[in-house]
């Protein structure tokens, strides 16, 4: 008889042998995701901008995102990345992997292309009688707007309530209307009749037109003002001057032109001078026909001071807005000069225009500071460029300029003239020239109150004055500097 052991054996075997020959399932593994980086770049034009994400390691088993933004007022993210702002600002979007809900990754941009609203005005003027209480009660911060239209004016306007550093007083006509047109014609010719004697400090104007003053359409005697986009016409004096300790004022996009006094002699475009104090900056401002000089920096009860000139344009000053010939000096930029021939008013000049004025392009008259002209074109003019050896400057810089025709004199105590066009031993003739049609100059603003595209003395491409100058600080393209106001 067999024992029941050895049938359990048996049996035990036979299991285990069946259990050998079935496959061993295995258990998937699973890949998450350990690192994300985000990619997309700011918003400068347009509303949107797609972002991208790089996930690691490549074979992540769920490699779908959750999109988050941090402001929702300045931009939305959508589920595949897409960034829609709605305005400025700065904005983190953050990218969360999905499979575990931890790993994420962040981006912020700055969105900067959307126009910036106009802080509200605190005035708004449609007539006389607004404007004048409007100036009387302002305080610094504030806003005034003029609306479109004439306002006639039969008094002098003083403005002696000053803003401040970080809160300037403003006054401007509304963007996207028609120019308000400050009309002073009402008033007597006089020393004592100017439209608008600003005495005061941090102020803003812009976008306002001054007509027909009695004497200058604007006197500054203060400080750190801004004035922008402004025209100054048909005044008995100075269409704008600064006199009086005027400090550190920004004239910037400005027209001053038709300026004439009864006695056809007197009224400047511009005038930095009497007793006006240091670093005033005239920055894209064009004057035109009128009867005295375009720009006027002589000196009486002030000295060494220093003015600078950018991008202006000087053209057929001398002339009456009739276009004969009056009795004033007719210059386009007279640096200086004083009674007593010993005041100095150190002017720089860079990328000017002198072109048609009856008497000098640039001129001396006696000053006896420190002068530098860079790549400044005189053409038309009297003389050109007017630099003597009576009662000399103290120093001359000329540098990259250029003219057609002679060039005048260039003398002073110290004298650094160089790579000028009559210095680089070729003859300029009209047809280095995209056009010698100076009434270009005259075109309209730009709508933003830049000057006006014009192909007056731009060099063509076979021009000798192309790269013959010298780095003396301002952009240029090619090899070096071009000679003249505008780069090839």
């Amino acid at each position: 008889m067999k024992s029941k052991y050895g049938l359990l054996s048996v049996f035990f075997l036979a299991l285990i042998s069946c259990s050998s020959d079935t496959p061993t399932e295995e258990v998937p593994t699973t890949i998450t995701v350990e690192s994300l980086t985000v990619q997309g770049s700011d918003i400068t034009t347009g509303t949107t901008t797609q972002l991208a994400v790089v996930v690691k390691p490549d074979n992540a088993n769920d490699k779908s995102i959750v999109w988050k933004s941090s402001d929702t007022s300045v931009a939305n993210v959508s589920n595949e990345g897409l960034v829609t702002a709605t305005k400025n600002g700065s904005v983190t979007l953050t990218a969360t992997a999905k499979d575990q809900g931890t790993v994420q990754a962040s981006k912020t941009i700055i969105i900067s292309s959307f126009t910036p609203e106009a802080p509200k005005a605190d005035f708004t003027v449609n007539s006389t009688a607004e404007l004048l209480v409007a100036l009387n009660t302002v305080k610094a911060g504030q806003i005034i707007e003029v609306n479109e239209g004439t306002y006639p004016i039969t008094t002098r306007i003083n403005i002696t309530t000053s803003g401040l550093s970080d809160k300037k007083i403003t006054i401007r006509g509304i963007e996207g209307k028609g120019r308000p047109k400050l009309d002073f014609s009402a008033m007597s010719e006089g020393s004592s009749n100017q439209g608008i004697v600003l005495k005061a400090d941090y102020w803003y104007f812009k976008g306002i037109d001054i007509f027909h003053a009695g004497d200058n359409g604007m006197q500054i005697t203060g400080s750190n003002n801004t004035i922008e986009f402004m025209t100054f016409s048909e005044c008995a004096d100075s269409g704008l001057q600064l006199d009086n300790g005027a400090a550190n004022n920004l004239i910037l996009n400005c027209d001053s032109f038709f300026n004439a006094d009864s006695s056809l002699e007197n009224a400047d475009g511009f005038a930095c001078k009497l007793t006006a104090g240091s670093g005033n900056k005239f920055v894209g401002c064009r004057a035109w026909q009128n009867l005295d000089d375009g720009w006027d920096g002589y000196l009486r009860g002030t000295d060494n001071i220093t003015t600078t000139y950018e991008n202006c344009w000087a053209v057929k000053n001398g002339y009456l807005k009739t276009g004969s010939k009056g009795e004033g000096d007719g210059n386009g930029f007279k640096t200086g000069g004083s009674d007593d021939k010993l005041l100095k008013h150190n002017a720089k000049y860079t990328n000017c225009i002198a072109a048609g004025n009856v008497a000098d392009g640039f001129d001396h008259n006696s000053n006896r500071g420190d002068v530098t002209l860079y790549n400044c074109s005189a053409y038309d003019n009297g003389r050109n460029y007017s630099f003597s050896a009576t009662n000399p400057l103290n120093k001359l810089i000329i540098k990259n300029c250029n003219t057609l025709g002679a060039y005048g004199t260039t003398l002073a105590t110290t004298v650094e003239t160089t790579h000028n066009s009559w210095l680089i031993g070729t003859t300029v003739t009209a047809s280095d020239f995209k056009s010698v049609d100076y009434t270009e100059l005259l075109a309209a603003r730009k709508a933003d109150g830049s000057l006006p595209d014009v192909n007056f003395f731009k060099l063509n491409a076979n021009s000798n004055m192309i790269d013959k100058g010298t780095d003396v600080g301002l952009p240029f393209k090619g090899a070096a500097p071009d000679l003249g106001a505008f780069e090839f």
